[in-house]
């Protein structure tokens, strides 16, 4: 992943501190009803990674069997497949079955880039409609949709953003990243969006990168968090941003959050296991749950007990 990548020489330049909650936020968590248990889910964005050929999964697995290990290690996927191409229901049913003996598995499809990227959302109804037929096949192992616009889809374009969000269905969530800077800088345009999201039901993308504070805009519409965090190849500073996460994640959980999707991203993507197993282990303890973490064929590596 390339988004908000700085060179390395600049990280231990950048404030990486979480800007505070915003009333925001606070108030849809406080009117948010009592949760027990927080509702825990995270992963990496793909599971083709040949890097992990050794280390999480087995010497000499083949390509066609690398969702199969995948889900033995973690209990959600960002799937970026779904961006790139629009599956049908059989190529979806198939890594349903994959999936099958973790109970807790999600997948969270990214909407086709024919939908966000080509048609910026205008005359897309009849790829919404084939992207929506292919993603339902995941059934129970279907989690939150995931509608990343593009940089230079702004506040101008609201109303298109309007229009097609007032169509969609209603019996998944979907969760919007906005990356135009005019997003987060202005705050009528701000507003505007959070505010058709809250209006909606409709989530919101926080994504932490180093070269993109602007994105940290700590806004939820809704009482669930889906988070992409973009590290930087194990650096120091990607550890003490992760435990700043759990401690915010924490926050939130005593204040009404009700779900949190984590997703682990590297610039160098062989990378991400690890760093994922240290949240995972972090939020284990401070949550007092128990989400299998990934397991590493060197035991030397990803333990951070």
């Amino acid at each position: 992943m390339e988004f908000g990548r700085v060179a390395e020489t600049e990280l231990d330049l950048i404030d990486y501190t979480l800007p505070p909650t915003p009333a925001f936020t606070k108030d849809v968590l406080n009117a948010a009803a009592p949760t027990q248990e927080l509702a825990v889910h995270a992963g990496c964005a793909k599971w083709g990674r040949k890097e992990w050929v050794g280390k999480i999964y087995p010497l000499k697995t083949k390509d066609a069997n690398f969702l199969d290990e995948y889900v033995k290690h973690f209990n959600c996927i960002e799937l970026n497949a779904t961006f790139y191409q629009v599956y049908g229901p059989q190529t979806i049913a198939k890594w349903k079955e994959k999936a099958d003996a973790n109970p807790e598995f999600r997948f969270c499809p990214k909407f086709s880039q024919s939908i966000s990227h080509i048609r910026r959302l205008k005359n897309a109804e009849e790829i919404t409609t084939q992207y929506y037929e292919g993603i339902m096949a995941f059934g129970d192992k279907l989690g939150p949709l995931f509608l990343q616009l593009s940089d230079n889809f702004g506040p101008k374009n609201l109303p298109e953003l309007t229009a097609y969000l007032e169509h969609l269905p209603t019996d998944v969530l979907v969760f919007v990243e906005l990356r135009h800077k005019d997003w987060f800088s202005v705050t009528e345009h701000r507003e505007a969006a959070f505010n058709l999201f809250k209006r909606l039901n409709i989530g919101s993308i926080i994504t932490d990168a180093s070269g993109r504070r602007d994105c940290l805009h700590m806004m939820l519409p809704t009482p669930h968090a889906f988070i992409r965090f973009v590290g930087n190849s194990l650096h120091r500073t990607d550890y003490t941003r992760c435990d700043e996460w759990v401690d915010r994640i924490v926050q939130w959980k005593e204040e009404g959050l009700k779900s949190v999707y984590f997703f682990m991203h590297q610039h160098d993507e062989r990378y991400s296991p690890e760093l994922c197993d240290y949240v995972i282990n972090k939020l284990n303890t401070r949550l007092g749950l128990s989400i299998p973490r990934p397991q590493f064929i060197n035991k030397d590596k990803g333990l951070f007990d």
